[in-house]
């Protein structure tokens, strides 16, 4: 099923529907939600996704698991064809109650690309319904990746975060936003982790990491993108990127990297 809404054909008598998309560069889905669970996966073009719980961003060929009845907006980098697989409720037992990044591998792909060329009422009991049997069980084994950031609950950490996520920079300190709140190091350190579930340390490096992606996937050479963070020079970042990700950036995105200086080559 191609460019249809899900609202449409929720009401289809199947576990799994299986609907494809495209979106231009920039375009912005409001805010809403879906009965069904819904898996998303992006061919092209990078994926932020927004909640009241966190941010989560979706690079090209990963995927984004999205909980029945979950408020989130999404914003599109580059040309997006996305592809999602609506869940009913009950067929989405064994996936994480919050919302998740997920690598999709090449396998799960090749069965989704499958899925979409499937009528909507397909037989269940033929080849179709083994399909997506498939599907369901492989969508509960796709590993877990590091591209979430959880947003506090506190009021005031709550702008101190949104302050910083306008600008981040890679040397603010726990005694920064300590001072901020009139609190010891030793309270705040506690204090944060509760609120979010990461140390600061591994929360600040993931926050730049989340801000990075999105630059990165419109086009902006990686020496801009690390000297804005604060990072020294270019290759200080691409080495905590390639630390978190496996692969230095532009190869991670499947982007082909600019000629802009040694650094900057993926």
């Amino acid at each position: 099923m191609r460019n249809i809404h899900i609202d449409t054909v929720d009401d289809t008598p199947r576990p799994m529907v299986a609907i494809t998309s495209d979106y231009p560069d920039g375009h912005q889905i409001a805010p809403h939600h879906h009965r069904r669970g819904q898996l998303i996966s992006g061919a092209t073009g990078l994926v932020v996704l927004a909640t009241p719980y966190g941010t989560w961003v979706m690079p090209p060929q990963r995927g984004v698991w999205i909980p029945p009845g979950i408020t989130h907006n999404v914003r599109m980098v580059g040309v997006v064809r996305m592809q999602s697989l609506y869940v009913e409720p009950e067929a989405a037992r064994g996936m994480p109650d919050h919302c998740q990044v997920l690598e999709i591998s090449s396998f799960m792909r090749s069965l989704i690309v499958e899925a979409l060329d499937l009528p909507l009422e397909y037989d269940l009991h033929g080849r179709p319904g083994a399909l997506m049997t498939l599907l369901a069980y492989e969508m509960e084994h796709l590993p877990a990746l590091p591209l979430s950031l959880p947003y506090p609950h506190d009021d005031r950490l709550a702008a101190i975060y949104k302050r910083f996520m306008q600008r981040p920079n890679i040397h603010e300190t726990i005694d920064d936003w300590s001072s901020l709140l009139g609190m010891s190091r030793r309270a705040f350190t506690r204090f944060f982790r509760k609120e979010t579930g990461l140390s600061f340390v591994a929360w600040r490096q993931q926050a730049c990491l989340l801000s990075a992606l999105p630059q990165l996937a419109a086009g902006r050479p990686v020496t801009a993108v690390a000297m804005d963070l604060g990072y020294e020079n270019p290759a200080a970042f691409t080495i905590m990127f390639k630390k978190a990700f496996g692969t230095p950036p532009l190869a991670y995105l499947g982007l082909r990297a600019k000629q802009t200086g040694a650094q900057d080559q993926a």
